[in-house]
């Protein structure tokens, strides 16, 4: 009786015209389909036992799945939010446990019918029960891309935002505060709040955590607030903003007073403040820090602008004259590794012979190298770069692609060793036949950027063919391997006295895992995060004086 009136106009809608209905099922079990001929007498004759399959609406839970379905994150239950067109849209965060991306991935849905499918799915199955991995008992489920360089651009050091700014990204990141904190400097009579004040108005009100973020990779620039911290525990917030750095996040109180925001903070895998709220707070908390934090980062990167393009890649003359040195400096060293082997001088490494010590030792010249000119180029690019803030925070690709895009792609390799295939006695006719040379054996001195010659081309395409082999052999050994392990163990399950057994009740394993820690409930592993505990209970004792 509660329902009746609205599936009524459903079935007057019919199947056209949304929110309508498809098809009733009348007491008797047929299925009649719904047609502008038959839809108001179907209308009328509609009494309680029947079943209308009405159109989804806001708020249905259905499941959600995108093959390979590789582990039980690959099916989650969503709600739904109809929206106009034929594509599923998902929040981007979503998108790791289902490995999604949008260049055409298709995706099923699924629409439970019974009351208790319904609700099974939502207590098992709902997505924010599943941000925590049963892999690693880490975040798999967290910003992504623009959210850590947004992340990033709103928490670095000088990041200062008016009144109105600050008031629309709080009302589109859905943040509901009273009142603003007091601003962090006035100049010229207006008001500025430092995207760090904005921050902390997404967290936890006593969360206290600190650690070494990606942006940390000189460790003397973090080492005035480790010891700072080590000395006093709780040093007072003058003191933590007079040594704060960019590459040490430091959050008392739920305030953020060190650090910038990258991939360590809320990202998959590593989020480090998103996994504690997960676990001391709840998967409810953790989702609405989620939701705000993400919708926050692409309010910044959207209003601040960020974009990469080609001249992202442009080096000054110094820096290109630079590695022209390196590479110089290499093939010299390399020229005289060779001269030495030639003249019987080569000492050969221990369990080696002396073609593979000359080898080895080549390829460690080269890949240095290789390191060396990318440090240059990440020296002249600097941290004003896009392309190194999505490298530096781990929002995209790493300092090595800046480093193949602006510097030079460096030695290619087979299994680990130098291009040794091709014609007799040399890999490429372009060379004289013996020749052990650097660039005769497959090191690129060209960038991607500066363009590779003829024989530097052929030489990529030998090195990268590997990885496609490669990915097309490891998918079909992993996935019969997985067949196996699933056809082995498929009928085994942990007991209520935490062993593991098989459906005859013989023990498997005394205890699940030897230890029996559900990895999803561990801290990355370990069954309690002890220095943790410690820490908060001695800046509890502390507080209390």
């Amino acid at each position: 009786e509660f329902n009746i009136e609205k599936l009524r106009k459903m079935i007057l809608n019919g199947p056209e015209k949304y929110p309508g209905a498809n098809y009733v099922i009348d007491p008797q079990g047929r299925r009649i389909r719904l047609m502008e001929s038959n839809k108001e007498n179907i209308a009328n004759m509609l009494d309680i036992g029947w079943t209308v399959e009405r159109h989804l609406l806001d708020g249905d839970i259905v499941l959600f799945n995108r093959q390979p379905s590789l582990h039980r994150m690959s099916i989650m239950a969503h709600r739904v939010r109809v929206m106009p067109y034929k594509t599923f849209r998902l929040n981007l965060a979503v998108c790791p446990p289902y490995n999604a991306d949008f260049d055409g991935d298709e995706m099923n849905l699924h629409v439970p019918q019974t009351e208790e499918a319904q609700a099974e799915a939502k207590i098992l199955m709902e997505v924010q029960n599943h941000i925590l991995s049963p892999r690693y008992g880490g975040p798999i489920i967290g910003g992504i891309q623009d959210h850590i360089s947004g992340g990033y651009l709103l928490t670095r050091e000088g990041a200062y935002f008016t009144k109105y700014e600050v008031e629309q990204m709080l009302m589109f990141a859905g943040v509901d505060v009273k009142e603003l904190p007091k601003p962090d400097k006035v100049e010229n009579g207006i008001e500025y709040w430092s995207g760090k004040t904005i921050f902390s108005l997404l967290l936890p009100k006593d969360l206290t955590i600190w650690y070494r973020n990606k942006l940390c990779d000189d460790p003397s620039q973090c080492e005035p607030i480790e010891k700072l911290i080590e000395e006093k525990l709780v040093p007072s917030e003058e003191e933590i903003r007079k040594v704060a750095t960019d590459g040490f996040v430091y959050i008392r109180n739920g305030k953020l007073l060190s650090g910038a925001i990258d991939k360590k903070a809320y990202g998959r895998e590593d989020g480090k403040i998103l996994d504690v709220i997960v676990r001391e707070y709840g998967v409810e908390r953790a989702r609405q820090f989620l939701d705000q934090v993400t919708k926050l980062a692409i309010w910044v990167i959207t209003h601040k602008g960020f974009t990469t393009g080609i001249d992202d890649e442009d080096l000054p003359d110094e820096a290109k004259a630079r590695i022209r040195e390196i590479i110089m400096e290499a093939e010299d060293k390399v020229q005289r590794l060779i001269e030495a082997y030639k003249n019987g001088e080569l000492e050969p490494l221990p369990g080696k012979t002396l073609e593979e010590t000359l080898e080895s030792k080549i390829m460690a010249v080269l890949s240095e190298a290789r390191d060396n000119a990318g440090k240059v180029a990440e020296k002249y690019l600097g941290m004003n770069n896009h392309t190194v803030i999505m490298a530096k925070t781990g929002a995209r690709g790493k300092i090595l692609n800046i480093t193949q895009m602006a510097a030079m792609l460096g030695q290619q390799s087979i299994r680990g060793k130098r291009l040794y295939r091709g014609y007799r006695n040399r890999v490429l006719s372009h060379f004289k036949p013996g020749d052990l040379g650097a660039r005769a054996k497959g090191f690129i001195v060209n960038s991607y950027k500066s363009g590779l010659s003829p024989q530097e081309y052929f030489f990529h395409a030998m090195g990268g063919r590997e990885g496609l082999v490669d990915t097309a052999v490891r998918t079909a050994q992993s996935g019969y391997m997985q067949r196996r392990l699933i056809n082995a163990l498929q009928d085994l399950k942990v007991d209520y006295d935490g062993t593991v057994r098989d459906p005859t009740g013989i023990i498997v394993q005394f205890r699940y895992g030897e230890d029996g820690v559900d990895p999803m409930k561990s801290w990355g592993g370990k069954t309690v995060d002890v220095d943790r505990v410690i820490m908060r209970t001695l800046i509890k004792l502390r507080e209390k004086g």
